[in-house]
């Protein structure tokens, strides 16, 4: 019995350790809110210059932090799409 609930766990562990694994391919950037736009995105330009659509990730709407034109943001990007992002912090 413990053996098979020792098994289980290790199973478990590896799947988590994959899911943290596929999380990596994530990078963040800064920049500024340029227009809010219906539905809780915005579009935001980067410091690098590109402007990209992004939304509101779910702590920040759960929390009810409000995000107008003008804030300074990070921006959490996939590597697979560079024109599409999620707000995850807003500065001060």
């Amino acid at each position: 019995m413990i053996a098979r609930w020792l098994l289980t766990l290790k199973n478990n562990f590896a799947k988590l350790h994959y899911c943290m694994d596929i999380k990596k391919d994530k990078y963040k950037k800064n920049g500024f809110v340029v227009e809010a736009l219906p539905s809780t995105n915005f579009k935001v330009k980067l410091d690098d210059g590109n402007e990209i659509l992004a939304h509101l990730a779910g702590r920040l709407r759960i929390n009810h932090i409000k995000i107008l034109a003008g804030d300074r943001v990070t921006v959490e990007m996939s590597s697979y799409d560079e024109h599409r992002g999620r707000i995850v912090y807003r500065g001060r």
